[in-house]
């Protein structure tokens, strides 16, 4: 168990800060921002670490809404990652507001203990987690490399301390056909249309023959413009999920047959583009879940058992890409939202009531002991170190 002096230490130093953490929550959802848009949330969440001292390097990647916020020089350096985008025409449905408010209460309290502790926080923030895959970027880009293990929560409808997700990949499909008059001339004509209507039967047919946990979902982005003109063009938007990567690359793969039926039945011309970075399937730490599942019971919380977990899968997240790179957590602080889920309207108005408030504060002194348990344990700091070093060598 961490020290009673390092964990009451940041445990208070969350308490001190309540107020300021509840405001920014607050502030970041009044104002919703979308991916790779979010300036003032980045702002927002940058400005309580620089106060305090932080280090900031603004841009990393090259994404203009990302940031690094550094304290501390010691060799065990602890990522802490802040989302704060926004989802379109529901605001903050998926409470990320909260997740950005925890991650700085978090980071300023291991600030307090990082001489003591041999640590460097390092609070990053990461955009377009909705759409854009900002984590992806910025692990493509080396901003990850120095780091050992990553902390994060998420809001939502229960308690989970090992929270995992579904491998994701999202394309666009476009069909090229000919326009003509649909009633001088139908037969001139090569309906893009009818290429997304063939391929979204095919789709629905071969929905009964998924394994379990494969999944698909779209919508067409374009379908023609006038009722008189056979559609030259026709586009839809597919995501594909899976519980891993192996299964996600069958689903594409079948996917990608239906896409072709609809080409070839219409006579149409077809191109599949990716749309933003595959996000894998979250593989938290079993010794950080555990940890952090300690922590859950001892502020009162009642996290769903480990048995259960599998059962309650997240929809999917670029953190997933992390926890594949090295040792990390995600996992699920509840907030009372009624009926509501994620990405409901009803959950954007729960987000900014008390319980997301405790969400907050108690989810930041989670975070904060968890990791000063694992400074403090030096068989599992031992082994973050050896596995960082591995991946450099």
């Amino acid at each position: 168990m961490p020290t009673a002096t390092a964990s009451s230490c940041v445990e208070d130093a969350v308490n001190r800060r309540h107020g300021d953490l509840v405001e920014l929550s607050h502030s970041i959802h009044a104002e919703p921002e979308l991916a790779f848009a979010e300036h003032r949330s980045c702002a927002k969440t940058q400005a309580l670490v620089a106060e305090r001292g932080f280090e900031i390097t603004r841009a990393p990647g090259g994404l203009d809404t990302a940031f690094r916020a550094e304290y501390g020089s010691g060799p065990l350096v602890i990522g802490i990652c802040a989302e704060y985008d926004a989802l379109p025409g529901i605001g903050h449905a998926c409470g990320h507001n909260i997740i950005a408010a925890s991650a700085v209460g978090t980071a300023l309290a291991l600030a307090e203990v990082a001489d003591e502790l041999g640590l460097t926080v390092a609070l990053l923030g990461t955009p377009a987690e909705e759409a854009g895959g900002g984590k992806v970027l910025l692990l493509n880009a080396g901003a990850f490399d120095d780091i050992a293990a990553t902390v994060m929560l998420h809001p939502g409808p229960l308690d989970i301390a090992a929270a995992r997700s579904l491998a994701l990949s999202q394309v666009a499909v476009e069909y090229r056909g000919k326009e003509s008059h649909a009633a001088v001339a139908p037969h001139l004509g090569v309906n893009a249309v009818d290429a997304i209507t063939v391929a979204q039967v095919a789709i629905g047919l071969l929905r009964q023959q998924l394994a379990p946990g494969q999944m698909m979902h779209g919508i067409v982005t374009d379908g023609g413009q006038a009722t008189n003109i056979i559609p030259g063009r026709a586009e839809m938007h597919y995501t594909m999920r899976a519980n891993d990567k192996a299964a996600l690359r069958d689903l594409e793969k079948r996917m990608s047959d239906c896409f072709l039926a609809g080409a070839v039945a219409s006579g149409c011309d077809y191109a599949v583009s990716e749309t933003e970075p595959p996000y894998d399937e979250l593989t938290p730490d079993s010794w950080l879940a555990e940890a952090f599942r300690d922590e859950m019971t001892r502020v009162g919380r009642s996290p769903v058992s480990a048995e259960l977990e599998a059962a309650f899968p997240l929809g999917s997240t670029d953190m997933g890409n992390v926890t594949q790179f090295m040792p990390g957590i995600h996992p699920i602080v509840g907030i009372d939202a009624g009926d509501a889920s994620v990405h409901q309207p009803a959950f954007a108005e729960a987000a900014a009531r008390p319980g997301a408030d405790k969400a907050v504060v108690e989810g930041a002194i989670m975070l904060a002991r968890t990791v000063v348990r694992l400074a403090e344990t030096p068989a599992e700091r031992d082994r973050v170190l050896e596995l960082k070093a591995r991946r450099a060598s």
